[in-house]
């Protein structure tokens, strides 16, 4: 199979510092549920308002029939002894007494009820509603959050006062705490029903949940962490709330047991093989073995830059070797490290051709997937969250000339290029430590955000594009290159990706132009 060399671009086209965010569904389409529930929103008030119009005529009417009967029931011969009086008694209760029904039976549900069963289908499914928490859990593992920071709504700092629609009630937690345990995850199992706990001692109320619900989580999660003095503790004061708990009366004698057994093994063990065990507890091991340096390059932390090398680091105007687009007006360019060299332009992309990019990507946003290395399927992973879109030159004008700027740029023939990539991150969106390159075959993709093995950072940028070379000359992949795109804490990252395919000779003459400059 011919082997291919692949370069990448990446165009940060969009990043703002809005709280809201995303998991399986990118925030440019959040952006419509919000509208959709908006308009949910004035439906159910017109059907109050509705409700409230058929209520006073109900109202209004009884009010005057009250009136009237009781000044005929004084006098009931006297008041009939009218013949007015008579027939319009005979009438209300053969006639109006019957609209009056007809009217009490409207249902003026109907139209509210029907706007909501059609916007129904647009509604996150329970997946959704089971990512979104993992990815806030995510975000608290990677970012080193505690649970009362996410509660609270201080993510960022943002507020003095934090409006009420940023915080986490009991059920919030609660419910996070579960999607945990469903997912046999009794770290963050624990530490959700241990916030909801929390805000119930400080007086929160909850109309579903109580302390028992929430302590019999906690025994549990606690003792499958090897916890069992804590589970044990749990346990005792789930029985003191409630005292016939069947599953908490039989964990208590089992919790006893096992604690007197524990405690035999632990006079057996020497110190170290004490800390072992302990250490063992806690957040458990995964499939990523960089994943510490990932999660400290995430904050920014671990970065491996000295000041000389740094001193080498340069920004300047770029024409590509007076490329004639570039000699009247260069692009800036800056070097964001040095082995490998890896550079940003800024500038690239106009304001106006980033919101026609999103506005052709945003209805065709599916869920990225990546390559099966061993089927070669297409299949999504947890490993990468994100949504993309893939965008060709003939489909606008704005397109086209964004390929061809990259061209210029890069001083690459894009005519074997990938067609442009657009990618949306929400709530905790990301893509792993991975490598771009690779012989002909689905092609995998991410925001380039850190770089692992040579501990660098690139931050996104609104309107730049960060370039590097991901092969060697020899045409071997470049192993410093892996690199990963940390989750989003708090707003909107839109990103395109721009796959650049070279070989032979070609390749290596562009390649000794980039890098000489």
């Amino acid at each position: 199979m011919t082997a291919y060399r692949w370069w990448i671009v990446h165009l940060l086209l969009f990043t703002s510092t809005s709280a809201r965010s995303d998991f399986f569904t990118s925030i440019g389409q959040m952006t419509d549920l919000l509208f959709m529930e908006k308009d949910l929103v004035m439906s159910l008030k017109d059907y109050i308002r509705a409700e409230e119009d058929k209520l006073q005529q109900i109202r209004r009417w009884a009010d005057k029939l009250e009136a009237l009967s009781a000044a005929a029931t004084e006098d009931p011969e006297g008041f009939l002894g009218q013949p007015v009086n008579a027939f319009k008694l005979i009438k209300r209760l053969n006639t109006e007494w019957t609209e009056l029904e007809s009217l009490v039976l409207m249902d003026m549900s109907d139209v509210f009820v029907s706007n909501l069963t059609i916007q129904r289908q647009n509604f996150p499914s329970d997946d959704d509603q089971t990512g979104a928490a993992k990815a806030l859990m995510r975000l608290q593992d990677t970012y080193q959050l505690d649970t009362d920071t996410i509660s609270t709504g201080q993510l960022a700092g943002l507020f003095s006062v934090t409006p009420a629609h940023l915080t986490l009630t009991v059920d919030d937690c609660y419910d996070l705490g579960k999607v945990a345990y469903s997912e046999a995850d009794y770290y963050h199992t624990e530490l959700w029903m241990a916030q909801a706990l929390k805000q119930l001692d400080q007086g929160e109320t909850s109309s579903t949940v109580d302390a028992v619900a929430i302590l019999d989580y906690l025994s549990y999660s606690v003792y499958q962490q090897g916890g069992l003095r804590r589970a044990l503790d749990f346990t005792k004061q789930l029985l003191e709330l409630d005292p016939t708990h069947q599953r908490a009366n039989g964990n208590l004698k089992y919790f006893e047991y096992q604690l007197s057994k524990q405690k035999k093994v632990e006079g057996r063990e020497d110190e170290e093989q004490q800390k072992q065990r302990k250490e063992s507890q806690g957040r458990h091991d995964d499939y990523l073995p960089e994943r510490n340096k990932y999660e400290k390059l995430c904050r920014s932390e671990g970065i491996r830059m000295t000041p000389r090398r740094q001193s080498r680091l340069f920004c300047r105007y770029y024409d590509n070797g007076r490329h004639p687009r570039f000699v009247i007006g260069p692009v800036k360019q800056e070097d964001e490290w040095d082995r490998p060299h890896i550079v940003r332009y800024h500038d690239v992309v106009s304001e106006k051709e980033m919101e026609k990019v999103k506005e052709l990507a945003k209805p065709r946003l599916r869920r990225a997937t990546v390559s099966n290395p061993i089927t070669g399927v297409l299949e999504t992973a947890q490993y990468r969250i994100s949504k993309s879109a893939w965008l060709a030159a003939f489909e606008h004008p704005v397109v086209d000339t964004i390929n061809q700027r990259i061209e210029d740029i890069t001083g690459l023939d894009i005519s074997t290029a990938e067609d442009l990539q657009v990618a949306n991150y929400g709530i905790g969106g990301q893509y792993e430590p991975h490598f771009d390159f690779g012989r002909m075959s689905d092609v995998q993709a991410g925001g380039a955000t850190v770089f692992t093995d040579i501990g660098a950072s690139v931050k996104p940028k609104k309107g730049t594009a960060v370039f590097w070379y991901n092969l060697h000359r020899s045409g071997e992949g470049d192993y410093l290159t892996r690199h990963a795109a940390c989750p989003v804490l708090l707003g909107n990252k839109w990103v395109s990706n721009k796959w650049i395919h070279e070989r032979g000779q070609e390749f290596r003459r562009r390649c000794g132009l980039l890098e000489s400059d």
